[in-house]
């Protein structure tokens, strides 16, 4: 029994076996299926974005596809179709319906590129319509699914295909590079699932079709790719498919064009690399700059040793002629023991001698006026500022840098105007940048992914405490007086895709919970998941890989089958969720980013003021947030406002540093000023009101150039105020000091009044001051030419302001001069006027202590014969080194440097370019006047199938594959291409309805097909489709509201509805605009150089987009983005720069030369010492890292204006001189004027530039104290030791109408003495008084010292015993 029953098991066992090899056998044999016509939804999959229908099992001979059938058929798989009733297919009609709807949502995608679509809708063809399908695939898995009929049918839910590395290799190439225009992104990434773009394969893409748990793949495949005709391992009778893949470069069978170069690397032209970078200037292997500087020093230091040689050898023999008797000319080459010739007399002489007695004769004339009457000089002065002061109350302070820095008619000006007046302003960024650097990092072991690291950061209770302050600052509100209501985020953010009237949730905030939908339950959602046979527990950080690597996913493949969209319905690109990454590694990342964008309002907006009052609300609750101990997080943070803010409050709190800075310089020259003889007469002799009244002075005029600006309409900033008065501080106490301390120092004559003495003092004086405040207010008024707003209004308000400290020096403060003689010529103490004091004033004038040390020691050291020789060398070094220094200073500021040192906007600075990834966005412009309704125009923008191969959007393209030289790293999207992609029929985008209440219009993809059976658009014969005039008209408005979703992700809503702006009434395309990615730009050469190659490619553009016809000759194309406003003036400052300082320069050659009576040799010295100051500036500035930008211009401008100060005092001084010798000629100007200049303008300025020092400001403490500090120590070192020995070496001779003029003196004293007595003794007192000075050989006479009302050179008159 056992025995019978052993063997009935086998006997089935066997026969069981039998009829498996057969059937299996026979399910693979060519001319027949492995599944036939749908069998209803899969079960097994949950959460599908379309339906998953599947077919039923049903092993049959392919079917003969007729009549619709075939119709159908040679629409969706065109490369099986071999005619009607001659063509065997494996797939029914509801199939191909079915394929049909899945290979549409492809198309919408890989549209653009014929070839790609086609090999994509190849493969998909071959697995369900072959006639061959059964020995190209097997099924591994069924199910039991029961019809409507009531009848369960088997039905195939998994099967495995079999592939050539052939076909699928040239499939993938074809489609790895096509375009999603929209973000200039890869279609690829959407479709290869967590791998993306970068890491994608043909296998993982094949592997992302056939996984059902994506939600658009109805069944499990499983893809096998093998090598052409490798048959080892696979069922018996199957063979991988190879069929023929198309090349992107082909056209398809069914007369499709070949891709375009956008998505097709072998469809593109041979395109040269841009030239290489200019190499540097070289002259063998040395910098060719410092080669030249080194041979300009090399060469006028071979002819400075020449002429020393040949100084030498004069003089040698001079000395020998002068032993031997035969001398007959000085140094000053004025001839010995002769008399002056009135023939001898040269014009300029003349006109020099004129020049200065005119001069001093109207200063003396009008000082003594002015002293005479000080309190009603006082009082018109008084007048007079008041009038002009006024209009303070009127001024208008500038703050916005645009338009401090941008001229109105500037191009970056112009192109921000057009890009705000037809578009919104470029949307409010507030931007929160997190780390946590204390955190350790974890290892994952992910089912789908493998072992993967994830940084501290990374972690879920971080995200979720991301995602509380996150829902803590989208819940802002508060009363808003404007809107008169309660106003929240929704009324101001950035709402791309319901812009009319959103909700919180519609407002675009880019963070890594956006992945969650800014859920937490979806945080916290895990799920049991199998793959390859392997059960795991899939949760939050599976689902994270996918969405960083397939952002654009709506439904990952993780069992959690979540959408990685965010709420408002966008995508989130990884660089706007986390930061600090490399190679796209995602999970290592260091920092998390959280982004507000915020609608952005003109300032007369009634929303300008809501949005920044949301702002201030968005800044505080961060600022609690980040105090809070209890805040896990390191973060960075900035709103829109915080630049403005951040620069306010610093300027606010550097005001008490100025005020620091002007006390320390008001009691510099209080305390300096004195005449301190006697401790009993320290409160007579002291200058404190004198002092007072100077800094008034000063004040005054600043005001009155304020106010004066003000009633004219010209609006101020904060940098004229906080330079200006600095800048007239420093000429107004150099012509203090000068002032007072002649008058300090020259003793009053007998008979004369104190009002006369004041006049004469001032007459003597007066021309200097004259000169330098005229050369100083020309220099700024000329300076005023600049393009600059910002230098030419500060240019303007310096002039003026120099112009009415000189006018006010001339009246007032001599009238406060008169009014303090009178005081201590009563011996009436300064504060206590009525206090007397007994003891009396000294009798010779009190010279103090600095003009007896210079002429004593300084200027006998400075000028002896060693020391000129190495001062002329070392300064000439200086010189030629800062030549060459100053061809290497950097151009640009960087915004760090406008913030406070403790701003918290510097942190955010360093977060931000250590940790995102992204540069900022750019538009590229169009202007009014170009076609998009041609063909041939829109073949000259677009960059899909059929579009010219230079097109606008196809060389942005180009630009790309250099981003080193281009700055451009992502092309450009275009609204042009996704509207054609859009009106393909090819995809469900753009349908019209065919029945119901609309019928005729528009039908969007979501609407069901049997009210929308009408294409838009007739699909071409050749691919390349264009609408005609109508149907661009027509269908465009309808393409830019339209949503974007899954089954039309090319609605251009969001993207491209305030792109494109159209004439109301004729429906033109007035503007336009297509938005690229720059690549991260750090500093602000990177940022220049980023407008300059954008602006050189837009106009390449522009000149090709001009050659189609019908296009305007002005038509234009112009990029734009908010940071070329402020960076173009570097693109022209340097040429700015030398324009503005040589107007600067010319004045005080020209004023110097007129005012000494056309000394041309003096102007030039002048100017020559001048120039090296600066040049010398801008050497030290290299040297001190100080970039050259707008605020070093405005200093360098300032560097002149203090320079002349330096400068021209001590070159009159030396050209009126009547010395032996040149030498003793400079040693007279360099210890007279050259104290009161040391005294006045350097030890003015330094100890105010020093308080600068500990500003708050980095702007201040680099461009103010260190840029000042320079200035003023380079005037001083060229002003008071290189400018005497240049003028003792090549300075002007010695006035011969002066001499001619004492000669003439002489004589005329000589017979009046022989016709009149006169008192000896008298006269002897008075020798006594005013001591001797020698005079030139060519009065080979004894000479007393007379003083004379006349204007002299050294104001001294010879009268001969």
């Amino acid at each position: 029994m056992y025995s019978q029953r052993k063997g009935w098991e086998w006997s089935v066992t066997l026969l069981s076996l039998a009829v498996c090899v057969v059937l299996t056998g026979a399910q693979h044999e060519p001319g027949y299926c492995s599944f036939y016509e749908d069998c209803g939804r899969n079960p097994a999959v949950e959460g599908a974005l379309i339906p998953p229908r599947v077919p039923c099992k049903d092993y049959r001979k392919a079917v003969n596809v007729t009549g619709a059938h075939y119709e159908l058929f040679k629409s969706v798989c065109p490369m099986l179709a071999n005619g009607d009733g001659q063509t065997l297919g494996c797939c029914s009609y509801t199939q191909l319906k079915s394929l049909e709807g899945s290979l549409t949502l492809s198309r919408a995608l890989l549209v653009r590129c014929p070839s790609c679509a086609d090999n994509f809708a190849h493969l998909h063809c071959a697995t369900t319509c072959s006639p061959n399908q059964s020995q190209i695939l097997t099924i591994t898995k069924t199910v039991n699914i029961t019809q409507p009929s009531g009848i369960a049918k088997e039905a195939v839910v998994g099967y495995e295909a079999y592939m050539s590395t052939n076909f699928s290799d040239a499939s993938f190439r074809s489609c790895r590079n096509v375009r999603i225009p929209s973000t200039g992104g890869f279609a690829i990434a959407t479709m290869c699932g967590r791998y993306g773009a970068t890491l994608c394969t043909p296998q993982r893409w094949y592997d992302f079709q056939g996984d059902s748990s994506n939600g658009l793949a109805p069944l499990d495949i499983n893809f096998m790719l093998l090598p052409e005709g490798q048959t080892a391992g696979l069922p018996q009778g199957t063979y991988p498919f190879a069929g023929k893949a198309l090349n992107c470069n082909e056209m398809t069978p069914t007369g499709g064009e070949a891709c375009s170069c956008q998505d097709c690397e072998q469809s593109c032209p041979a395109i040269p690399p841009p030239p290489p970078i200019p190499k540097p200037f070289m002259i063998g292997r040395l910098n060719g700059v410092l080669v030249i500087c080194v041979a300009v020093f090399a060469c006028i230091f071979f002819l400075f040793m020449c002429y020393l040689v040949l100084e030498c050898t004069s003089c040698y023999q001079k000395s020998r002629s002068a032993r031997k008797g035969k001398s007959t000319k000085d140094q000053n080459e004025n001839e010995i023991n002769r008399k002056i010739s009135p023939k001898d007399v040269k014009c300029s002489d003349k006109a020099s001698l004129a020049t200065q007695d005119f001069l001093g004769s109207l200063f003396q004339t009008w000082g003594t006026l002015m002293a005479r009457y000080p309190l009603s000089v006082l009082l018109v002065c008084l007048v007079v500022v008041i009038a002009f002061t006024v209009g303070i109350k009127d001024i208008e302070l500038t703050t916005d840098p645009v338009q401090l820095w941008s001229a109105p008619e500037s191009r970056a000006m112009r192109e921000k105007n057009f890009h705000d007046t037809h578009f919104d302003p470029f949307y409010r960024t507030n931007q929160l940048i997190l780390t946590a650097p204390n955190r350790p990092s974890h290892s994952y072991d992910s089912l789908l992914f493998g072992q993967q690291n994830f940084s501290g950061i990374i972690s879920k209770d971080l995200i979720i405490e991301l995602l509380e302050l996150q829902k803590r600052i989208q819940a802002i509100e508060f009363w808003s007086d404007d809107l008169n209501r309660t106003a929240s985020l929704k009324d101001v953010c950035y709402a791309p895709l319901n812009p009319d009237n959103p909700s919180l949730t519609d407002c675009a905030v880019n963070s890594l919970p956006q992945y969650f939908q800014n859920s937490i339950d979806n945080l916290n959602a895990k799920a049991n998941m199998t793959e390859l046979g392997v059960t795991k527990e899939v949760d939050w950080r599976d689902h994270f890989i996918y969405c960083v690597n397939s952002p654009l996913s709506f439904k990952d493949i993780t069992a959690l089958g979540m959408s990685c969209m965010s709420d408002y319905g966008g995508p989130v690109f990884p660089f706007l969720a986390v930061g600090g990454y490399e190679n796209e590694a995602y999970t290592v990342a260091e920092a998390l980013i959280l982004t507000f964008s915020l609608n952005n309002y003109g300032r007369s907006d009634v929303k300008f003021k809501v949005v920044q009052q949301w702002e201030s609300m968005f800044l505080k609750i961060v600022q609690e947030y980040q105090k809070n101990p209890n805040t896990n997080f390191t973060f960075a943070y900035m709103a829109e406002r915080s630049l403005e803010d951040e620069i306010n409050r610093t300027t606010a709190e550097d005001i008490p540093i100025f005020m620091i800075s002007y006390a320390v310089i008001f009691l510099y020259i209080a305390v300096a000023l004195g005449e301190y003889s006697s401790w009993k007469r320290i409160l007579v002799d002291s200058k404190f009101l004198v002092g007072l009244g100077g800094i008034v002075v000063v004040g005054c005029s600043v005001l009155a150039s304020m106010g004066f600006y003000a009633w004219i309409g010209l609006p101020s900033s904060l940098v004229i105020l906080q330079v200006v008065p600095f800048l007239v501080l420093a000429v107004g106490a150099d012509n203090i000091f000068i002032f007072v301390l002649e008058y300090q120092r020259d003793m009053r004559r007998p008979g004369e009044e104190r009002e006369e003495h004041i006049g004469r003092v001032l007459g003597n004086v007066a021309p200097s001051m004259l000169l330098c405040s005229l050369s100083e207010s020309v220099c700024f008024f000329l300076g005023a030419l600049s393009t600059m707003p910002a230098v030419k209004s500060f240019a303007l308000y310096a002039a003026l302001a120099v112009l009415m400290d000189f006018i006010l020096q001339m009246t007032a403060f001599v009238a406060l001069l008169s009014l303090d003689a009178r005081r201590q010529d009563a011996n009436r103490c300064e504060i206590a006027c009525c206090v007397t004091v007994r003891t009396p004033r000294p009798s010779k004038p009190n010279q103090g202590f600095l003009l007896p040390l210079m002429k004593k020691y300084y200027a006998p050291a400075l000028l002896n014969p060693v020391s000129r020789v190495i001062v002329i060398l070392v300064f000439l070094v200086m010189f030629c080194a800062s030549v060459f220094l100053g061809f290497n200073v950097k151009v640009g500021l960087d915004q760090e440097l406008a913030m406070p040192s403790d701003s918290y906007m510097l942190n955010y600075f360093a977060y931000l370019n250590k940790y995102f990834e992204v540069g900022v966005p750019t538009y590229f412009i169009t202007t009014k006047g170009f076609n998009f309704t041609s063909a041939e125009g829109l073949n000259a923008v677009c960059s899909s199938v059929g579009c010219d191969q230079f097109s606008f959007t196809q060389k942005i393209r180009y630009a790309t594959e250099y981003s080193d030289r281009s700055y451009l790293a992502v092309p450009a999207s275009s609204w042009v291409d996704d509207f054609i992609d859009w009106l393909n029929p090819g995809s469900k985008c753009c349908r019209i309805y065919t029945s119901g209440p609309n019928i005729g219009t528009f039908c969007p993809a979501n609407e069901t097909n049997n009210l929308c059976r009408q294409k838009c658009m007739e699909q071409p014969d050749d691919g390349v489709l264009r609408p005609s005039v109508e149907e661009f008209y027509r269908f465009l408005p309808d393409f830019l509201s339209n949503r974007p979703d899954l089954q039309c992700p090319k609605g251009g809503l969001g993207a491209y509805d305030k792109a494109v702006i159209r004439d109301k009434e004729t429906g033109e395309v007035i503007a336009s605009r297509f938005m690229a990615y720059h690549t991260p730009l750090v500093n602000s050469q990177e940022f220049t150089g980023a407008l300059e190659k954008a602006r050189e490619l837009a106009r390449n553009i522009t000149l090709t987009m001009r050659k189609v016809n019908g296009t305007s000759p002005d038509f234009e194309v112009f990029p734009y983005t908010v940071t070329y406003v402020y960076y173009e003036q570097y693109l022209t400052i340097v040429n700015e720069g030398l324009f503005n300082i040589a107007m600067c320069l010319l004045p005080t050659f020209f004023v110097c030369c007129i005012l000494l009576g056309m000394d041309l040799r003096s102007g030039f010295l002048n100017l020559l010492t001048i120039v090296m100051i600066t040049v010398d500036t801008v050497g030290v500035m290299t040297l001190w890292g100080i970039d050259f930008n707008a605020v070093s211009l405005i200093n360098l401008v300032t560097a002149v204006g203090i320079s002349v100060e330096f400068v021209s005092h001590i070159t009159r001084s030396f050209a009126l001189s009547i010395g032996h010798t040149k030498v003793e000629r400079a040693k007279e100007a360099t210890a007279n004027m050259g104290s009161a200049v040391f005294a006045g303008v350097a030890m003015t300025n330094l100890p105010g530039i020093i308080v600068l020092a500990f500003a708050k400001a980095q702007l201040i403490q680099i461009f103010f104290f260190r840029l000042n500090l320079v200035i003023t120590l380079l005037g001083m070192a060229h002003g008071l030791i290189f400018l005497p020995v240049l003028l003792s070496f090549l300075g002007p001779g010695v006035n011969n109408a002066l001499l001619l003029q004492i000669q003439e003196k002489k004589e005329k004293e000589m017979e009046l003495k022989s016709k009149a007595t006169y008192d000896n003794v008298s006269f002897e007192n008075h020798e006594k008084t005013n001591g001797e000075i020698p005079v030139g050989p060519s009065c080979p006479v004894t000479a007393d010292v007379i003083p004379n009302t006349s204007q002299k050179p050294n104001q001294w008159d010879i009268a001969v015993l």
